[in-house]
């Protein structure tokens, strides 16, 4: 007789057993709006003037593609100066990541769980549908929502990447560019550019010296004076003579195989500490709220993107492994080291200047300490400021 028999499922299994029918029927009522057929059409390249509403459908949740999407905005600020940007997405903190475009109107946001809020997942597409766009953009090679939002859209112009994750006709496709050749937040400029016709030849382009812009949430010089003096609290039980040469930030945590363990980290600090005396240290803590350092440096918590961003803006240098807190500083304008173990560093490295990524597989976190006190010790004097065309890719 079977032991198990007439047992229920554990919880677990039922979770996961749910979530996977939510995606696939998510995916069912995507495909179901998708317009059939791939045929494109070939309308020239797309206009510098007559556009003045634009859709843009990046559906992801996550806040690293979240602050990724921000150096498109920052193209199609300048490109299109008078015109008003809305943006689909799923990030619950599209507001705080996107509010400081002068060129953003709205933001749609979608659940994450379509099928398990389908009023809220109408609605949405209701809002989209009231608007007739000058333009649609798709600027993921391999989400099909995001092709499908942007096929449902009311829009005289659709411009994406031609993938086989895409259905449906384009205006204006462009190829997707080569495996790594880019990083991920340089792709939808890419694109853009495509259309545009002002593209580089990608195959000869050195893009570590192009001028595409880096993520920037567009901080105000009144929150980064804030973040100066919450971080200023922050340290203040220290000698200034043990930060005369500035802070560096640690944030401990990542997902799943990226997360580093606490003696990785603490023997790693050992040696970035005994290498760098003028540097004090301060923990970023993560959204659990809770010390993955023994509570042994001074430590900052914020639930609150841009308040964490500010404080994250008056670093001398910023240390993680890749997540989105490491996009976070660099979009903040800090000098930003991230540490990849699988990851691909060509589509996810930070970059800017000042930015590098450094890899940890298959070495000690001595030697990886040891390379990351060579860059600190080039790191520039002042904290850099996010900024266009004038931070260039340095790691």
């Amino acid at each position: 007789m079977n032991k198990h028999a007439g047992k229920s499922p554990a919880p677990g299994h039922l979770a996961a057993g749910t979530h996977a029918l939510r995606r696939s029927l998510a995916r069912a009522m995507i495909h179901g709006l998708s317009k059939p057929g791939t045929a494109h059409a070939d309308a020239g390249p797309l206009p510098t003037t007559g556009i003045f509403r634009i859709l843009v459908c990046r559906v992801s949740h996550t806040l690293g593609n979240t602050l990724l999407l921000t150096p498109l905005l920052q193209e199609l600020e300048r490109v299109y100066p008078g015109a008003e940007i809305d943006i689909v997405t799923r990030s619950p903190v599209a507001d705080e990541v996107f509010g400081g475009f002068y060129g953003v109107r709205r933001m749609l946001v979608l659940p994450r769980w379509g099928f398990a809020h389908p009023l809220r997942f109408l609605r949405v597409l209701r809002q989209l549908r009231q608007t007739d766009y000058d333009l649609a953009i798709d600027p993921d090679p391999r989400s099909s929502t995001g092709r499908a939002l942007l096929n449902l859209s009311r829009s005289s112009r659709t411009l994406g990447f031609v993938g086989p994750h895409k259905r449906g006709p384009l205006s204006h496709p462009v190829a997707v560019p080569p495996r790594g050749r880019m990083r991920a937040g340089q792709r939808p400029v890419f694109l853009l550019r495509g259309a545009l016709g002002t593209n580089e030849d990608i195959a000869a382009t050195d893009m570590s010296a192009t001028d595409y812009p880096s993520p920037d949430i567009k901080l105000h010089a009144d929150e980064r004076e804030r973040g100066r003096e919450v971080l200023e609290r922050v340290l203040s039980g220290q000698h200034a003579a043990d930060r005369k040469d500035g802070v560096i930030g640690i944030f401990a945590n990542a997902t799943g195989d990226k997360k580093l363990g606490a003696e990785w980290w603490t023997r790693f600090l050992r040696v970035l500490e005994a290498g760098s005396p003028g540097r004090a240290i301060v923990e970023i803590i993560p959204a659990s709220a809770t010390s993955l350092l023994d509570s042994r440096y001074p430590a900052y918590y914020s639930s609150s993107v841009r308040k964490l961003g500010a404080v994250l803006s008056n670093l001398s240098i910023y240390i993680s492994a890749d997540c989105g807190i490491m996009h976070l500083a660099n979009a903040s304008g800090t000098a930003t080291i991230g540490l990849f173990s699988g990851t691909d560093l060509s589509e996810w490295a930070p970059y800017g200047r000042g930015n590098h990524a450094v890899e940890t597989t298959h070495r000690t976190p001595e030697q990886v300490a040891e390379e990351v006190l060579t860059l600190v010790k080039q790191a520039p004097s002042e904290t850099p400021q996010p900024g266009s065309f004038d931070r260039r890719l340095t790691g």
